[in-house]
């Protein structure tokens, strides 16, 4: 049996061949890159939903510079130590599997892992990169798995939806966080806005209890690309104008503050 239910009728999938099917026969192919699409085109709100190509390539080149290595890292390991041995690890808001791939190689088991996202170029690509882990385009919103099926649910800077966090988890299973610190691409804000507010700690989500929390920071040195690039995978980035974008792409060197919070919750069994 896969992790999946249909997104039609919630019944589980079964794994045949190159795609999943259900007992009501609705049937899911596998793509050549190896992800399955779980998003019925009746359930999409807009063509192609999620984030665009462009936002797609450019968190992929600046991520594959290694540039938030540093916090990959440590959410991995917070990954580890939080698996309870059983049930899955589901990465909700996964895009391309950079962080996806990381918590795979924890665990040397191609069926634990689980990315998901709406965005069906950002989950093509990790499917094609990352064999080590599982993708599926679907709505984190109305996950097609069972519930209680997860161990450990992530959700980096992406929406984070308790109920379906809760539900997806089992008994006393963790949800981990990645959102920004206080001072998190502040040298970027400042060129778009006259006042920089600093991020707080995120508040805990209904249903669950914070365990622990810690704040990674970092002084990141970038060449004008990559400086273009983080300005482009940002929720701001529509505010930037031309001009500015070319001046970050000119520029020989941008320092800039990365800092983010890795807050684990546990449910309320």
């Amino acid at each position: 049996m896969s992790a999946y239910c249909c997104p039609l009728c919630q019944q589980p999938l079964q794994r045949q061949n190159q795609a999943l099917v259900c007992a009501k026969g609705h049937q899911f192919d596998y793509a050549k890159e190896g992800y399955v699409n779980l998003l019925p085109v009746q359930f999409k709100k807009s063509k192609q939903p999620g984030d665009n190509q462009d936002m797609v390539q450019a968190r992929r080149r600046f991520l594959n510079a290694g540039h938030y290595q540093f916090m990959r890292d440590a959410l991995a390991k917070e990954v580890s130590a939080c698996y309870s041995g059983t049930g899955y690890v589901v990465d909700m808001g996964c895009g391309e599997g950079y962080y996806s791939a990381a918590m795979a190689a924890q665990f040397q088991d191609p069926e634990l892992v689980h990315g998901i996202d709406i965005a069906k170029p950002a989950v093509r690509y990790g499917a094609k990169r990352y064999p080590g882990c599982q993708f599926a385009v679907a709505s984190t919103k109305q996950m097609p798995m069972a519930s209680g099926c997860a161990s450990v649910v992530s959700s980096v800077f992406a929406p984070i939806f308790a109920d379906e966090s809760a539900r997806l988890l089992q008994d006393n299973g963790h949800l981990i966080v990645v959102s920004p610190g206080p001072r998190h691409l502040a040298q970027l804000k400042a060129l778009i806005y006259q006042q920089v507010r600093e991020h707080t700690a995120p508040d805990t989500p209904p249903g669950f209890n914070r365990q622990r929390q810690q704040l990674l920071q970092q002084q990141i040195s970038l060449a004008g690309e990559d400086a273009r690039d983080l300005a482009l995978m940002t929720p701001f980035a529509w505010k930037f104008s031309e001009i500015q974008m070319a001046d970050l792409a000119s520029a020989d060197k941008v320092t800039i503050d990365a800092e983010f919070f890795i807050t684990v919750y546990q449910k309320i069994s």
